[in-house]
């Protein structure tokens, strides 16, 4: 399925009702997830984060740009951030299975349905954009709004769709599609917009112009993809860096506050914390917490959860308000709770479902979770070396380890649930209609496509369970001696998951009809087996002879 973003700033952050109407109307089309409303007061504006396919996607931009249309007279708004109407921007992003071109074809088909339909100047930006002349929103946006009822008369900026007459109420609006951009504001311990000023310069990639030898040059700042201005927000009291990170890939978020802690220290000036504006990827946040781990030599092989809540605290993400992933952060907008139903149960209720009489979870969940046990010892291990007293030239080797066992470990908590969800995907098959021959054929093919999927999983199990046992291996070998019995328990329950998972291959196998497949994925699955149990009496050979009783 092909998703895309899309990212409409509304000129409008202190009226909620009003905001409610404008987000009503793109919850009436059904196939898009609105993830998140985010206004600000200072700024009086709106970031609105959308999710979904593209058709549905563009038919709730439409709605909400025409609903923002009637509602915000921008002859009478105020806000700290540049703006030229009701509906300021909005951009449309690729999140998987399409293109940028793709992006931006949808972006000229919404523009010109609000160009001729709403009778809107609209401006195409960024790969939306052919004129590459053109293209850039701070140029398009330049004079705001106050600027365009002249701006818009100069032939170089007629409008890419709609008349070339300014709005008074409604203003103009700059649609494009462009990569995920991180909205990023950095507090500083000033009230002092000419300093915020300066740091931005320092930073951003249009840097400022200088004059040397009576010429004015440009001397870009330090910071790649990077749009930032200063300006003091009247409800927190501080200054800010308001920046926008227009490609993550080249400057992450994490080198971005860096970067600012370092220019505004050069200034007397000290950085306080920071505030996300609308959504962020997951691994923006991940990348952040290794970085800030890593400075401090500390093993970045921690859970996903731990990173997150280092990135949150280092760079102060929740000095302004209470900052919660699960409202942040993209994935997790878009995880379905079902993804993950057993992995988020407690252990005790983990063991009442399993006791229950549900036939899932089964033997093949169990035995995933019983690797991912395993390899969380090893895990433990290698991060209590890389923490050893005495060991800190050592960190990195074992912080490399650690970060190996928490993605084996990630890995086995989801195929706890993907076996639960392959056993039910037979049972639905069983459960079609076979009263035509017609109905017939198609049951029996979904029956061998759930029963080839159940072998699949369990399998998938057998070789991530066995390759985990190289850091387990590893941690017996070289980790902190007093925590070897850990690793050795870890290699205990790699075993048994493998022998574990084996048995279920075994047993579904004998319901798929494809016999070349069946006989291929035994006999590796034989293989796997025997040389897990070898590993394991090679570790636990190793295990007691350290213990030496």
């Amino acid at each position: 399925m092909q998703l895309i973003e899309c990212v409409p700033n509304f000129s409008e952050g202190n009226d909620l009702n009003l905001i409610k109407q404008i987000t009503d109307e793109i919850e009436k089309v059904e196939g898009v997830r609105l993830l998140n409303v985010d206004p600000g007061k200072a700024t009086n504006r709106t970031v609105v984060t959308i999710v979904g396919a593209p058709g549905p996607v563009i038919e709730a931009a439409y709605r909400a740009i025409k609903k923002a249309g009637e509602l915000i007279d921008m002859s009478k708004h105020k806000g700290e951030h540049p703006r030229m109407g009701a509906t300021d921007v909005c951009p449309l992003i690729p999140i998987s299975n399409i293109s940028m071109e793709e992006t931006a074809s949808y972006a000229q088909q919404l523009a010109k349905r609000v160009g001729e339909e709403l009778r809107i100047p609209v401006y195409l930006y960024e790969a939306a954009q052919p004129d590459t002349s053109r293209n850039n929103l701070s140029v398009i946006r330049a004079g705001e709004y106050e600027g365009f009822f002249k701006k818009i008369k100069e032939p170089q900026w007629k409008p890419d769709f709609g008349p070339a007459e300014f709005d008074p109420a409604r203003g103009g609006t700059v649609i494009g599609a462009r990569d995920f951009l991180v909205a990023f504001n950095i507090n500083l311990n000033s009230t002092s917009t000419r300093r915020a000023n300066a740091i931005a310069f320092d930073v951003r990639e249009a840097g400022r112009n200088v004059e040397v030898d009576g010429k004015k040059i440009n001397q870009p700042g330090t910071l790649k993809s990077v749009k930032a201005i200063g300006w003091f927000i009247e409800e927190y009291g501080v200054a800010q860096i308001s920046m926008n990170l227009t490609n993550i890939n080249s400057t992450p978020v994490h080198v971005a506050f860096d970067e600012v802690c370092t220019k505004a220290n050069a200034r007397g000036i000290r950085v306080t914390g920071s505030e996300l504006v609308g959504l962020i990827p997951l691994k923006a946040m991940t990348d952040a917490g290794k970085y800030f781990l890593q400075k401090q030599q500390r093993s970045i092989g921690v859970s996903e959860k731990e990173l997150i809540k280092i990135a949150i605290k280092s760079m102060g993400l929740d000095e302004l308000g209470p900052f919660k992933p699960e409202e942040r952060i993209i994935e997790y907008m878009l995880n379905e709770k079902t993804n993950s139903r057993l992995v988020s149960m407690t252990l005790t209720a983990f063991a009442d479902e399993t006791a229950s009489e549900s036939p899932a979870p089964g033997g093949g969940s169990i035995a995933a979770y019983v690797g991912a046990l395993g390899i969380s010892l090893g895990t433990m291990v290698a991060n209590l070396s890389s923490h050893k007293k005495g060991w800190d030239d050592r960190w990195q080797e074992f912080s490399d380890w650690a970060e190996k066992g928490e993605q084996y470990k990630s890995e086995l908590l989801k195929l706890v649930d993907a076996d639960t969800a392959a056993f039910n995907k037979i049972m639905q098959a069983f459960a079609l209609p076979k009263a035509t021959p017609e109905e017939k054929n198609i049951r029996s093919q979904a029956i061998q496509d759930a029963t080839k999927y159940a072998i699949e999983i369990p399998f998938k199990v057998m070789e991530t369970v066995y390759a985990s046992m190289e850091v387990i291996k590893a941690m017996v070998i070289n980790g902190n001696p007093n925590s070897v019995t850990d690793a050795g328990v870890g290699a205990l329950c790699a075993r048994s998951a493998v022998i574990g998972a084996f048995m279920n291959v075994r047993i579904n196998a004998g319901g798929y009809n494809d016999k070349i497949f069946v006989t291929d994925i035994i006999a590796r699955g034989a293989d796997i087996e025997n040389k897990t149990i070898a590993l394991e009496a090679e570790i636990l050979k190793s295990v007691n002879e350290k213990i030496g009783l």
